[in-house]
């Protein structure tokens, strides 16, 4: 074919918004359905597949929440009230009920006992040889005492489906008592990449050749947010091998996400290679880096083709993929990440296409710009703290407030 049909072949479209892909790619996900139920002990990371309803109060009694005195409160008016120690209560145990003028030595979690209705703390008490303690403070009634239901009654639904679950929910899970959890099922995901310049480290470089980050980026990515991974590692630049790869890994994947070969050169197989096999529902963005990503379908497989520059792969993984494989697990509310208001110190002459650039937080709590902003620059994403969000055709002038977005919104 001569470059003239090569090029009437791949006829430019109007590239779209990155709210309009984005918004695209979530209308199209399919939640996994399989549901599995595990131990809440190894649930980190699943995504919870029904509401999760507490049977208990939190916490189950009325208890102590300082090591102190349990008092009456009207025998501490006068503020420096002398009581005899009638018991001693740590935590795990249920004390006798408190008469008038005296007090219980009590300790952090214990069971209020009945009678008590305040907790000294027992910096504010002095003991005295007569197994007496002198209490100077004026203790409120309810003071250092957790009230039965305070944090969860029983009957309230603590999570919801769809929430994923890092170490907080499960501690919240576990201190209701559920030892057992209903989970989606963990997303399956191919990858390959494609280059005949691509080697392995430890492996020497061939003349023009590049070792292959982007292997290691993106598996890590897809690690941290709990995939079961097929790696299927490089293939090489050929059309047929592509192909083959491709219906091997969409039989018994959820998704598959390649890296490298997504623009129009002759030696970018990916896009007819996909269009061969299945189909492709969305290629080109407008964003900066990364604007080849290409969306499609094969087999029952979801295909996400991403760029091969390292920075580019990285940046389009975090704003497209990330939350897309988030609403394939069935994670609720999962889209755009959150950005925050914050000062340029930097200027910038802004471009056509939406631009994420590379920043850090400096010392003066303004936003310092990476000197170098090339899609295969590496260093910057590890020298930065998070990406602003330019809007096309916008400048920067050191000043200006810009939407940043911190890597911790999108590496989580």
């Amino acid at each position: 074919m001569s470059q003239a049909g090569n090029n009437q072949q791949y006829k430019p479209k109007p590239m779209l918004a990155v709210g309009e892909a984005l918004d695209f790619l979530l209308a199209a996900a399919r939640p996994v359905q399989d549901v599995e139920t595990i131990p809440t002990l190894v649930a980190n990371g699943r995504v919870l597949a029904a509401d999760q309803v507490s049977t208990i109060d939190v916490p189950g009694f009325d208890n102590t929440s300082m090591d102190g005195y349990a008092v009456r409160a009207a025998d501490c008016a006068g503020g420096a009230a002398t009581l005899q120690v009638s018991q001693r209560i740590p935590a795990g145990h249920v004390g006798q009920p408190l008469q008038p003028g005296t007090a219980a030595r009590i300790f952090t979690g214990a069971f209020i006992p009945a009678g008590a209705d305040a907790v000294v703390m027992q910096e504010q008490c002095e003991v005295g040889a007569d197994g007496s303690v002198t209490i100077r403070h004026t203790p409120a009634p309810g003071e250092w005492i957790r009230r039965q239901g305070e944090d969860i009654t029983a009957g309230k639904v603590v999570l919801a489906a769809g929430t994923r679950l890092r170490s907080q929910e499960l501690g919240l899970l576990a201190s209701v008592g559920l030892a057992e959890l209903p989970v989606r099922r963990r997303l399956r995901v191919a990858v390959f990449f494609t280059g005949d310049e691509l080697t392995m480290p430890g492996q020497p470089l061939a003349p023009g050749g590049i070792y292959n980050s982007n292997r290691f980026t993106l598996r890590a990515l897809l690690e941290n947010l709990g995939c079961d991974i097929a790696d299927f590692g490089i293939v090489p630049d050929s059309r047929d091998a592509t192909r083959a790869v491709l219906r091997e890994a969409a039989a018994a994947n959820d998704l598959i996400i390649t890296s490298g070969g997504v623009s129009v050169g002759e030696e970018d197989h990916i896009k007819p290679a996909v269009e061969a096999e299945g189909k492709l529902n969305m290629w080109q963005i407008a964003v900066k880096p990364g604007k080849p990503l290409a969306f499609g379908e094969v087999g029952q497989a979801f295909f996400l083709g991403l760029p091969g520059n390292p920075v580019s792969s990285f940046v389009t993984f975090l704003l497209f993929v990330r939350p897309f494989l988030l609403r394939l697990q069935g994670v609720a509310g999962a889209g755009a990440p959150r950005g925050f208001a914050m000062r340029a110190d930097f200027d910038w002459k802004g471009d056509r296409r939406n631009e994420f650039l590379r920043v850090r937080i400096n010392d003066e709590g303004g936003l310092a710009l990476f000197p170098n902003q090339s899609s295969g620059v590496l260093t910057s994403t590890v020298w930065g703290d998070g990406l602003v969000d330019n809007p096309p055709g916008q400048a920067i002038a050191a000043g200006d407030t810009v939407r940043f977005i911190p890597f911790n919104e999108l590496l989580n």
